[in-house]
Formats: structure tokens, C-alpha cells, sequence
């Protein structure tokens, strides 16, 4: 009975031998790319395991950037799991969308709490048309020890690029 429901065999890496010889075929002719669904393609055949001991949105960014994918483990808060789902989101690309910004009157408290909520080194300062005026880094904090004080006193302002 168990035989009728197995459509072919399957192997693990002890039953595979390569042995090193020239191949006919080279390395970027070769397509390892598979489908996790019908409409999600992924690049390398890899998907890391929804365990609390294996993917959070560290893991899932990192196979991400490779091709992959990561299921983040339901092991922690609602609040936590959407937390973990936004940082993915926002590393997406290697370029942030929609990023975390503060105003230019805003203390050096906040921009710690935030980096340190977020996991980020550096905060885009914006003036209230949501146009770039600085930027405040884990480097501009590093020797401040007046927390009070607004981030447009500590920021970058010069050479921005955008």
C-alpha cells in the first residue's frame, strides 16, 4: 500500500559518489532553479526551516540574497513574527523602500531607540516635506553622552548623495 503512494526514489548524500573527471558541461550553463509554488520561483533550491533555532529574519534575509527563501519560526509573538517579516521587508533588494526616518528636532534618544529596535547603524533625516536633510549614524553617537540633545546637532549634513 505504502509503494502506491511513492511516485519515484528517493536518495540522500550517502548514496551518490561523484567522482572528479572533465565535464562537457559548464557551471553557468547549468539551471538549478525550482518552484516553491506556482508563482514563486526560486533561484537556488533552498528553503531554511521554520525553527526558532534556525530562521528569523536574519537567516531569511541571507537566503534571500542568494536566491532562496526563509520561513520565519512561529515560536514568538504575533507582534514579534511581524517585526521579524517587516526587517525582511525592508532589506529587500539591498535597497530600502519605505525607510525608518526621524526629524531634524528629534533627540538622540529616540534615534537610539529606533536603531536599536530595528537593528539599523544609520537614520535618514528629513525636514516636514519628507526631504532628505542629514543623515545620523551609530558613528555620529559613538563618544555623545547628552541623550537630550536634537540629532540636527550631531548628524551628517554635507555630501549626502541621493
Amino acid at each position: 500500500m505504502m509503494k502506491e503512494k511513492i511516485s519515484f526514489e528517493g536518495i540522500t548524500f550517502d548514496d551518490i559518489l561523484l567522482v572528479p573527471s572533465r565535464s562537457s558541461v559548464l557551471p553557468r550553463e547549468v539551471d538549478i532553479t525550482s518552484y516553491l509554488t506556482n508563482e514563486i520561483k526560486l533561484n537556488i533550491p533552498f528553503i531554511s526551516a521554520a525553527m526558532d533555532t534556525v530562521t528569523e529574519s536574519q537567516m531569511a534575509i541571507a537566503m534571500a540574497a542568494q536566491g532562496g527563501i526563509g520561513f520565519i519560526h512561529k515560536n514568538m509573538s504575533i507582534e514579534r513574527q511581524a517585526e521579524e517579516v517587516d526587517r525582511v521587508k525592508r532589506s529587500e533588494s539591498g535597497m530600502i523602500v519605505n525607510p525608518i526616518t526621524l526629524t531634524p528636532e528629534r533627540t538622540i534618544r529616540e534615534a537610539e531607540k529606533l536603531m536599536s529596535k530595528y537593528h539599523i547603524s544609520g537614520i535618514p533625516i528629513v525636514d516636514e516635506k519628507n526631504k532628505l536633510v542629514g543623515i545620523l549614524t551609530n558613528r555620529d553617537l559613538r563618544f555623545e553622552v547628552k541623550r537630550d540633545l536634537p540629532v540636527y546637532e550631531l548628524m551628517t549634513k554635507e555630501n549626502l548623495i541621493t
